[in-house]
């Protein structure tokens, strides 16, 4: 009867151990951790235990079993949300433990699957269990979250310190207010816009949070909710890079607001969008990249397609900004903008063709490859409107004064200022004109510019400095004085010949068209003399001494005239000290010698009482003249 007993549980253990032999036959068998060679082996192994007797009697006692593991897992899930402490912020014991529970959780629950066909029971553990892991995944979604937040980070301020944005030229567009600027000035501008930015990556995660990202994902994924940490992370990573857009003062402006901005404030919009390009394509896409390459990276498309679906919004609003300025008029006051946004775009199509080099990337490659050609189109009609502009600016009355006219100043600025992007433009004007055709440049001269008066950027300069020269020639003929329009025409010629001289304009214009400018400066001073002096030089022209009484007469209306001159033209205005200078002194070489000359040819008669102004005071008076403030010599004498 001893012996009887003793074999009992020996059989029992027999049985059990065949049971639990077969259930973990099967579960190997639908797992995705074996090789095919194991699987047909395992496969060949279920089929004889399954056969065997025993396996019917302890199925429920396997049955059993599960359910004890699984109320001991969903007690365990219980005692971990009610603790409400983060996982992988806590304990360094914690969150293995986590893994090892979901671990278990996953082969039980593959255990299970095995038994479905088999008992109706196993659908009701295999519910449970599925809740019990689906509780763990938002647990650790939530973990998830926690990371990307508590450890989050922004760049340190050095990384904000690219110089980007030039100092803007104002022009107001009715050609009536200019801000001039020393060329000094606007090289040292232009010259913090080079292409400083170089790609660079920061860590916007803390490195000591991406292993335990990194250990959720393997997780997440392994358990088939990949797709849940996906979207949080993309959620996450989305809100993280709105937030730096609003540090960069980024404004998510509609396209229709930025049709209807005011000038001010659009030029503002670009300056801060030229800014934020480099610093986001370069250095924040750059850096969230790699975040995504570090916790993705041997996930293949998962890698690509996170990073894409992150960075997708704030991509589409930098180019929705770009397509409604190139939607805009082509005013003028918008071309050195408009440049600005071709050349750091252009700048940046390599960092963007990296960053998007994928597939699923080529719609983001091929919208920032589109804008910048519609940027390049924006800006060549943007110039060619520019000359239409000063050719259809005409007046019905004359500038007073006859001084350099505002639309002049305002030309001459402006087409300084293009020589800031002169290989930009050149590139841009190459292939508008059909008569161009690869002329062979110049060496590069002292500045480092490559020059050639015959390159497409110079022709364009010469087409819109001779829309000029035409425009002031019109201007000019609405003076009725032919002095003042000579003195007109002098000073607006000097004015654009010291810009093209005092400016790398030189490079472009060539030495001979400025000797021929020269030359129109001189012969416009010529002329003015010729117009105002003649008729008074006149009266001082004498072959011999005259009588009292004629001499008395000439001095007479020479004094008018003389004094009517002196009243017109002291109110004529001539700013530049050194062509005033130069024309009262060709003026006093004429007028002050002619009369020395005449007051000596009649020097016998007692002209103390008859002479009005002495020669020294004549000479003195000369120098008031262009001062731009009329002046009256009636009743005056110089003592």
């Amino acid at each position: 009867m001893e012996d009887y007993r003793s074999v009992i549980p020996t059989e029992e253990g027999k049985r059990h151990v065949i049971a639990a032999a077969w259930h973990i036959t099967k579960a190997l068998v639908a797992s995705d951790y074996v090789t095919d060679d194991l699987r047909k082996i395992l496969t060949d192994l279920d089929s004889h235990l399954s056969a065997m007797p025993v396996i019917i009697e302890s199925e429920g006692l396997e049955l059993s079993e599960f359910e004890r593991q699984l109320k001991q897992a969903e007690e365990d899930i219980m005692t971990w949300e009610t603790n409400q402490a983060m996982i992988w912020d806590s304990d360094p014991m914690e969150a293995p433990k986590f893994v090892k529970f979901i671990d278990e959780i996953l082969v039980l629950i593959e255990s299970l699957r095995s038994l479905l066909n088999e008992y109706r029971k196993a659908k009701e553990l295999l519910h449970r269990a599925d809740r019990v892991l689906q509780l763990a995944m938002s647990w650790m979604e939530g973990e998830l979250i926690h990371l990307l937040i508590q450890h989050k980070q922004f760049f340190e301020p050095k990384y904000m310190s690219f110089r980007c944005c030039v100092a803007d030229v104002v022009y107001d567009e009715s050609f009536v207010s200019v801000e001039e600027e020393p060329e000094e000035a606007s090289q040292r501008n232009r010259s913090s816009n080079g292409n400083e930015s170089e790609r660079c990556t920061v860590d916007l995660v803390h490195p000591h949070a991406i292993p335990r990202l990194k250990s959720i994902a393997n997780v997440m994924f392994a358990s088939n909710y990949g797709q849940e940490f996906c979207q949080a992370f993309i959620n996450m990573r989305k809100d993280a890079l709105d937030e730096y857009l609003v540090i960069l003062r980024m404004e998510n402006f509609s396209i229709e607001d930025i049709l209807k901005m005011e000038w001010k404030s659009l030029n503002h919009e670009i300056r801060k969008w030229c800014c934020s390009m480099k610093i986001i394509i370069r250095v924040y896409l750059a850096s969230e990249k790699k975040l995504c390459d570090q916790i993705f990276g041997d996930m293949g498309a998962v890698n690509t397609c996170c990073f894409i679906e992150t960075s997708k919004a704030s991509i589409a609003y930098l180019l929705n900004f770009g397509e409604a300025v190139v939607m805009g008029t082509h005013q003028p006051e918008k071309l050195f903008r408009l440049l600005d946004m071709y050349e750091v775009l252009g700048d940046l199509l390599m960092d963007i063709d990296s960053l998007y080099s994928e597939d699923s990337g080529s719609d983001i490659r091929i919208e920032f490859h589109k804008l910048f050609i519609q940027l390049g189109d924006f800006a060549r009609a943007t110039l060619a409107e520019f000359g239409n502009a000063i050719a259809s600016n005409t007046a019905t009355s004359p500038f007073l004064g006859g001084g350099i006219h505002p639309l002049t100043k305002y030309v001459m600025n402006y087409i300084k200022t293009l020589m800031e992007y002169v290989v930009t433009l050149n590139l841009l004007l190459k292939y508008q004109d059909a008569e161009y055709s690869n002329p062979v440049l110049e060496h590069e001269n002292e500045q480092g510019i490559s020059s050639s008066t015959s390159c497409p950027m110079a022709l364009h300069l010469l087409s819109i400095t001779s829309t000029l020269e035409a425009n002031l020639e019109n201007r000019s003929k609405l003076y009725k004085d032919a002095a003042l329009q000579h003195v007109f025409l002098m000073n607006n010629f000097h004015y654009i010949v010291g810009k093209v001289k005092d400016s790398k304009l030189r490079y472009f214009f060539g030495d001979a068209w400025i000797r021929q400018h020269i030359a129109k400066v001189q012969q416009h001073a010529t002329s003015y003399v010729r117009a105002s002096w003649s008729s008074v030089l006149l009266l001082l022209k004498v072959d011999g001494s005259l009588s009292k009484s004629a001499f008395k007469e000439r001095c007479r209306c020479f004094n008018v005239a003389f004094e009517d001159v002196y009243k017109n033209q002291t109110g004529w205005c001539i700013r530049d000290q050194q062509l005033r200078e130069d024309l009262q002194i060709s003026t006093s070489q004429k007028v002050v010698l002619a009369y020395r000359n005449f007051i000596g040819r009649n020097s016998a008669i007692d002209s103390e009482k008859i002479v009005k102004y002495p020669v020294e005071d004549l000479e003195n008076y000369l120098l008031d003249l262009f001062g731009g403030s009329p002046r009256s010599l009636h009743n005056t004498r110089r003592k």
